[in-house]
C-alpha cells in the first residue's frame, strides 16, 4: 500500500549531503504513478546572465525522476540509474520556485520512462524533460 508520507521522508532523507541538498531540493507531493519536488530559484542556480541554468533545470528533473522510480521498486532489492534524459527549455526564471512533477510514461520491469515538468508559482511551463531509468539489482557493498 503506498503511504504519501513515507515516501516523501525517504526521498527527502537521501537528499542529504549530495546534489539535491545543495540545490535545496525539497519532494513535496507523491502518489502512486507521481512525485513531486521543489526548488528555489536564486544566484545559487543561475547562469551568467541571471536565470535559471539549465542544468539546474536537468539537475531536478532527473532527482525527481530517478526518485520516483523508487515508487515502483524496493530500495533494499534494487537501485535506479539514469540512464538518458532529455530537456526542452522553454521559458526563462530568475527567482522565485520551480516545481518538477515527474509522472510516468512506460514502467517496465527493468527500464522506467518518465515526463517531467518543471513549472513556475503560475504553473507555466518552464521546462518539460524525459528521463530513461534503468532498474539494477542491488549490489551488496
Amino acid at each position: 500500500m503506498f503511504d504519501k508520507d513515507k515516501m516523501l521522508q525517504l526521498c527527502n532523507d537521501w537528499s542529504k549531503n549530495t546534489l539535491m541538498e545543495t540545490l535545496e531540493i525539497e519532494y513535496i507531493d507523491a502518489g502512486e504513478d507521481f512525485l513531486t519536488a521543489k526548488m528555489p530559484v536564486n544566484s545559487r542556480v543561475h547562469q551568467p546572465m541571471g536565470l535559471l541554468h539549465g542544468g539546474a533545470s536537468v539537475a531536478l528533473a532527473e532527482s525527481v525522476g530517478s526518485a520516483a522510480s523508487l515508487l515502483f521498486v524496493n530500495p533494499e532489492k534494487s537501485e535506479v540509474r539514469g540512464i538518458e534524459i532529455s530537456a526542452n527549455h522553454l521559458k526563462a526564471k530568475r527567482d522565485g520556485m520551480v516545481y518538477a512533477t515527474a509522472k510516468i510514461v512506460h514502467k517496465g520491469r527493468s527500464i522506467h520512462l518518465w515526463e517531467i515538468r518543471i513549472t513556475d508559482e503560475s504553473n507555466n511551463l518552464v521546462s518539460l524533460c524525459k528521463l530513461t531509468n534503468m532498474i539494477l539489482p542491488r549490489k551488496v557493498r
